[in-house]
């Protein structure tokens, strides 16, 4: 018998008055699964997530969160997940500590002796003081009341919108490890994030979506095929015969002490062939770098960076204010 997913989204359609927000998306996480959910500013990703969560109703389509309906079944629903967004919101005379255990007592979990030790290891792992008030906290301390709080929740789903903003590298270290736990006891994650490192650490598949639709979903190693691999390398043989194969890409050669320099990108499809012939040159070093997530998501987004950077500079050269000040777009 097939489980039920954790989060079934689909054909889902959201416009704000003129503007299409989500157009025709399609999205699942099974159970103990982790999905990353990548896409620039305004792709619409914020809003499939307050769709999932019951903010928002969607014009049409589908959504569910273990098989019940997210916005009629909303109160069951939130029982079995944890929520944590980009920029958190605490109750500002409250203690962060006071703040985790009101956010610990809403989850409905009983067992106070675990969770106090619970607690007093996620606090000491995320570096965080819990005696001051909340109103004296920075976004990345913020942040961890709100990864503190998740995590002392037994959810069967984490709904995780860009959860590690402001936090430090070893923080985020931190939180990879937690996610890595919750897998581990088959807990569902959904991430959001920019950071692509992050994704392909602790992500077993992954959607990218832009203009509201998904233009991307699978595993990692099924979304690198979309790629190229970068291959460098030493040879005592002319390596003209190279660039002429199929799947080359971009041969750049530069003398190197009596040899020859050669990188170039592959398709995957051909690498087999390209290597064969490369290893037929009198090889004396050579290296092939897979393809990152991050190649793949410029190759989606590349066009659209470029051109924002330009309005961007346009934009400072027309009202004399630096490109750096200007606000990111609406997610």
């Amino acid at each position: 018998m097939t489980a039920t997913p954790a989060i079934e989204i689909h054909d889902l359609y959201k416009s704000f008055g003129s503007v299409q927000a989500l157009a025709g998306l399609d999205l699942a996480v099974q159970p103990g699964e982790i999905r990353g959910f990548l896409g620039p500013n305004g792709a619409g990703k914020s809003t499939a997530i307050r769709v999932l969560l019951g903010l928002l109703r969607a014009d049409s389509g589908s959504a569910r969160l273990f098989g019940g309906d997210v916005w009629r079944d909303a109160v069951e629903l939130h029982k079995r997940i944890t929520y944590v967004p980009g920029d958190v919101s605490l109750w500002p005379n409250l203690t962060g500590g006071e703040c985790i255990d009101y956010l610990a007592r809403l989850s409905g979990r009983t067992d106070k002796a675990r969770l106090r030790a619970r607690k007093a290891e996620l606090l000491e792992r995320f570096e965080l003081d819990p005696h001051k008030k909340a109103r004296t906290y920075s976004k990345g301390n913020r942040q961890k009341v709100a990864l503190v709080a998740a995590f002392l929740t037994d959810a069967e789903l984490y709904v995780l919108d860009e959860p590690t903003s402001g936090l430090d590298p070893l923080m985020e270290a931190v939180f990879t490890e937690y996610i890595r736990e919750a897998r581990s006891v088959g807990r569902s994650v959904l991430l959001s994030s920019h950071i692509l490192s992050e994704v392909e650490k602790v992500c077993d598949t992954v959607t990218i979506i832009r203009n509201g639709t998904d233009v991307e979903s699978g595993t990692l190693d099924e979304l690198r095929h979309l790629t190229r691999t970068s291959v460098t390398a030493v040879v005592g043989a002319d390596p003209s015969s190279v660039e002429r194969l199929p799947g080359v890409h971009d041969l750049v050669t530069t003398p190197a002490d009596g040899a020859t320099r050669v990188t170039f990108d592959a398709d995957n499809a051909e690498i087999g062939a390209v290597l064969s012939a490369v290893t037929a040159l009198d090889v004396h070093s050579f290296t092939a770098t897979p393809p990152s997530l991050e190649d793949l998501f410029m190759r989606h987004y590349g066009d659209v960076l470029d051109s924002s950077d330009a309005a961007a500079g346009a934009a400072s050269a027309a009202d004399g204010s630096p490109a750096a000040s200007r606000k990111a777009g609406a997610r």
